[in-house]
C-alpha cells in the first residue's frame, strides 16, 4: 500500500515522502480500516517539524483523523494509532474508540468532524459554559478549527464575532454565519469588539492562534468573560499577566481535547452523539476548502502549516468517493 512517511523533521513539503509500505496488522483491540478520507490538522504540520507534544519515532506517517471503512463496510471516524497515521491507504485504530460516521456527511466532511468539532464543543460547552445570547469571539474564524467554533456557537444561540486575515476569508466567515467579521489586517480588533458589544466585550473568546490574538482578546473580554486557549497556530505562546485577569475578573481556560480520550472516553462518545444530531439537522457541516488526491498530501500539509488554507484540507487516498 501507499503511505506518506517522515524520515527526518522539517517542513512538511520537504520531509514527507510517498512510499510503498506493508499494510499494518491490527493488534488485539484494534481494527484495520481502509482510509476513505484523511483530514489534515495543524498538529500534522507540528508532527513533521518535531514540535508537537507527541513525538512518534521516525519514520512515521502523519494524519491524526480519518473517515475509514471497516471490513464489513461500515463508515467510521477514527484517530489512527501513531506512528502509522492516516495519510495512507490503510490504518489500524482502537476498536473501542471508533465512532459511526454521520449519514448526513460525505467522507471528507466526516473526516473533518472529529477533533476540531470535539475541541469546539468541549471548549464552548464544557469549559466556557457558553449561554444563549452571549457574545462569542472566534479567532481564525475561516480556518478549520475556527469555522467549527463559529458553527457550534451559532447552534448554541450565541452572537458570533469572527476574526480573519484578509477579504477572502472575511467572505467565508460571513457565509458561515458570523454576525460580525473583523479583518485583523485592516481593522482594530479591540475597538471593533467593544463597539459591537456596547463597550461590554466578548463573553467567551475561542483562541486557537495565541500570540497577538490572545493579547488583543484579553483587552476586549467582558466582565466574568472566559478565554478558551485552544492552540498556538501563530507559533507564539503567550505569557498571561495574571494580575490583568484578576483586575478585569476574567477566566483563562486551557483545553487539551486529547486528554478526554484517555480520562473520560464516555464524554467523547456523548459529544459525538451531540455532533451527529447537529449534523443531521444541518446546524453544523464541516467547511471543506479542498479535497486533495493522495499525491498532493505533502503540499496540502504545507499549506495548512503556512496558514494558507480556508476550512479543512482533506486527502482522499481512494479518489473522490461519495
Amino acid at each position: 500500500m501507499q503511505a506518506w512517511r517522515v524520515h527526518r523533521n522539517g517542513e512538511p513539503s520537504e520531509v514527507m515522502r510517498l512510499e510503498e509500505v506493508e499494510r499494518p496488522v491490527p493488534a488485539d483491540g484494534q481494527t484495520l480500516l481502509l482510509v476513505r478520507a484523511a483530514n489534515i490538522n495543524f498538529p500534522d504540520a507540528l508532527l513533521c517539524r518535531g514540535q508537537y507534544q507527541v513525538r512518534p519515532p521516525l519514520p512515521f506517517t502523519p494524519g491524526v483523523e480519518i473517515c475509514g471503512e471497516t471490513e464489513d463496510g461500515r463508515r467510521v471516524i477514527a484517530t489512527p494509532a501513531l506512528p502509522n497515521g492516516g495519510l495512507a491507504d490503510y490504518v489500524v485504530a482502537d476498536t473501542a474508540a471508533l465512532l459511526p460516521a454521520p449519514d448526513a456527511l460525505d467522507d471528507a466532511e466526516a473526516a473533518a468532524l472529529h477533533i476540531g468539532y470535539q475541541t469546539g464543543w468541549f471548549g464552548l460547552h464544557r469549559r466556557a459554559r457558553l449561554q444563549p445570547g452571549e457574545t462569542l469571539l472566534v479567532h481564525a474564524a475561516a480556518g478549520g478549527v475556527g469555522s467549527a467554533a463559529v458553527q457550534l456557537g451559532k447552534a448554541a444561540g450565541a452572537t458570533v464575532i469572527g476574526v480573519v486575515g484578509g477579504a477572502d476569508k472575511a467572505g467565508v466567515a460571513r457565509e458561515l454565519g458570523c454576525d460580525l467579521v473583523i479583518d485583523r489586517r485592516t481593522e482594530d480588533i479591540v475597538a471593533a469588539v467593544k463597539e459591537a458589544t456596547g463597550g461590554r466585550g466578548a463573553d467567551v473568546v475561542y483562541d486557537p492562534v495565541g500570540g497577538d490574538a490572545y493579547a488583543k482578546s484579553v483587552k476586549c473580554v467582558a466582565f466574568e468573560g472566559r478565554v478558551v486557549v485552544v492552540g498556538f497556530a501563530s507559533g507564539v505562546v503567550p505569557t498571561p499577566a495574571l494580575n490583568h485577569a484578576l483586575v478585569k475578573n476574567y477566566t483563562i481556560l486551557g483545553l487539551h481535547w486529547g486528554l478526554y480520550a484517555t480520562k473520560d472516553p464516555a464524554a467523547v462518545a456523548r459529544c459525538h452523539q451531540e455532533l451527529t444530531a447537529l449534523a443531521d439537522r444541518g446546524a453544523i457541516r464541516p467547511l471543506i476548502g479542498e479535497r486533495v488526491a493522495m499525491k498532493g498530501a505533502a503540499d496540502a500539509v504545507q499549506r495548512v502549516a503556512d496558514g494558507a488554507t480556508t476550512g479543512r484540507s482533506v486527502v482522499l487516498p481512494q479518489g473522490a468517493r461519495r
